[in-house]
């Protein structure tokens, strides 16, 4: 019975210490009696929380509030130089980690590309020594990292750290988090990379005043990131967000899955240059080949945007479809999960009106009431760097909040 109450007992002290943290962290700068009055605590045991905080670093005092009568009260900030984080952002051709303060700051990047054909323990070992190598730099500027967190691509077991599948390299049910672990005696968080970028648009982007928010990531594939309620939301088997194979078009390409017509056959970054050079085979005049001095296996949706920023008519009508793709989906996301706001990152987002115009016309047009169809979408503001802070940000919310980040 003693052992249950200690453990009661140290488990609450644990939540109120994360809750407080929270606190000073959304607030930016706070009294301590306003704090109190938050997580509805008694002053006595947030001073207590506070000079502990204090103690280690994590806080600090600056300058003054406003006086409601005595002492001006000293307003309370996160130190946020006081600990780092480790992110790693696993994407299809490289690996990026970077070094993060404790406001997923972006201080230092290394990268290391992937090679094509490896399996799961050259992978591995890409990625610890890219780790290993920021970590021995860092430790001579005396650097305190306490934690590190993985956003990886395809499917992800977050509570077992393992990838369930990654359909770009073949990797099935990988272990990331005991072998990372076990390589520098620190916690690992791992986690689907566009999950990921949810989290971070939630923290520190255009969702942090959204309880329901969507964020879609097109690149080379497609993904999304749901948050419900201010929460990461899985799915019973892990698979919640996979719109990239959600059926557009019955009568579309197999995908990779499997599957025919999926979203991914009509909007990734991969159809973009598959159609392109496809129909340049075929005879299409373009200006998109000269963007590549003729040499058409470079073509990318980079060169197709910079074809149409030069009023290359085709490239504008390839992008333009992909937009209307993009607003049929999110049309049919906007029916099933009615969220706040939808936010969109990845190469492919940076075509910018060329997509995103076309997109916002089928949702304006498609959308069954008055209300989703004025659905709040809007392009990431946190660009390339949303899923390595993203990837921080799962050490992050370990260290601030006092509720699970899970559904």
């Amino acid at each position: 019975m003693v052992s249950n109450m200690t453990g009661s007992f140290q488990l609450m002290k644990s939540l109120n210490r994360s809750l407080v943290l929270n606190i000073i962290r959304t607030e930016g700068a706070i009294s301590r009696t306003e704090t109190a009055k938050k997580a509805g605590l008694t002053p006595p045991t947030v001073s207590t929380i506070v000079s502990e905080l204090l103690e280690e670093g994590l806080i600090r005092e600056g300058q003054t509030g406003v006086s409601s009568g005595g002492r001006k009260p000293i307003l309370l900030s996160i130190n946020h130089n006081s600990r780092y984080v480790i992110g790693v952002d696993v994407g299809t051709e490289e690996v990026r980690a970077a070094l993060t303060n404790l406001n997923a700051d972006v201080l230092a990047v290394k990268k290391k590309q992937l090679v094509p054909g490896m399996n799961e323990e050259e992978f591995l070992s890409i990625v610890i020594g890219l780790v290993q190598s920021m970590l021995e730099e860092k430790a001579a500027d005396g650097a305190h990292v306490i934690g590190i967190g993985v956003g990886m691509h395809g499917i992800v077991d977050h509570t077992k750290g393992e990838s369930i599948y990654a359909p770009h390299f073949g990797f099935q049910n990988m272990p990331i988090k005991v072998p990372l672990e076990e390589a520098f005696q620190l916690p690992v968080h791992v986690e689907n990379d566009v999950r990921s970028m949810a989290l971070a648009e939630l923290w520190f982007g255009g969702g942090r005043n959204s309880e329901d928010l969507l964020v879609i990531n097109v690149g080379h594939g497609i993904g999304a990131g749901c948050i419900v309620n201010g929460r990461i939301y899985r799915g019973r088997h892990h698979i919640a967000g996979e719109i990239g194979h959600m059926i557009v078009d019955l009568n579309g390409r197999q995908c990779t899955c499997g599957g025919y017509g999926c979203l991914h056959t009509v909007a990734s970054g991969i159809r973009i240059r598959e159609r392109v050079i496809q129909e340049i085979t075929l005879g299409r005049k373009t200006a998109v080949l000269d963007e590549v001095d003729g040499e058409k296996e470079r073509i990318d949706g980079e060169t197709v945007h910079r074809a149409a920023m030069k009023g290359d008519y085709y490239a504008q009508e390839v992008l333009a479809e992909v937009g209307r793709f993009l607003g049929v989906g999110i049309t049919n996301l906007i029916h099933a999960l009615n969220p706040d706001k939808i936010i969109i990152g990845g190469g492919v987002s940076k075509a910018g009106d060329y997509i995103f115009k076309p997109l916002q016309k089928v949702v304006g047009t498609r959308a069954v009431t008055d209300a989703a169809k004025k659905t709040e979408i809007e392009l990431s503001k946190l660009g390339d760097t949303a899923a390595i802070r993203g990837a921080a940000t799962l050490v992050l919310s370990e260290l601030y909040d006092y509720q699970k980040q899970e559904r």
